[in-house]
């Protein structure tokens, strides 16, 4: 039993089924309610471009859960393309490359949301601040990714 366990576990693992799916919020803020419905109690307001996991998807609604842990469903329309990620450490540092011995380009500190330029490779994320610097964060750093 616990061989076929590992089987199915690594095999979920390889085809990247057991890897999180994340989205963000469009160039909106956007009403989260308890329920897939407008007629649903709302919740709260999240600012545009804020990131979530997504649980499930609908039709027009997407079951969400923020960084916090809370879950909330969101319309489909009001998802974006780009795609940003919380800072989850106090300080992370942004460097020049995806090295730690490159150049501090910049800080982020906890909650600051960064635009993901490129996709995490080696365990560094090329990221973009709002204010325009570029630079490399370790992936370990951000919630998101």
């Amino acid at each position: 039993m616990r061989a076929a366990f590992a089987v199915v576990f690594g095999c979920l693992l390889a085809t990247g089924a057991g890897a999180a799916e994340f989205r963000s919020l469009g160039d909106r803020a956007a009403i989260l309610y308890d329920a897939p419905s407008l007629k649903a109690d709302r919740l709260f307001v999240a600012s545009r471009g804020h990131p979530f996991e997504v649980l499930v998807k609908l039709d027009q609604w997407t079951k969400i859960r923020d960084a916090g842990g809370e879950v909330a469903w969101v319309e489909n329309r009001a998802l974006g393309d780009r795609r940003m990620v919380l800072v989850n450490v106090p300080v992370a540092d942004v460097r020049a490359a995806p090295n730690a011995q490159a150049a501090l380009v910049f800080e982020a500190f906890r909650q600051v949301m960064l635009e993901v330029v490129e996709p995490p490779a080696d365990g560094w994320v090329k990221v973009r601040h709002r204010d325009g610097a570029l630079g490399f964060a370790r992936a370990a750093h951000l919630w998101g990714v």
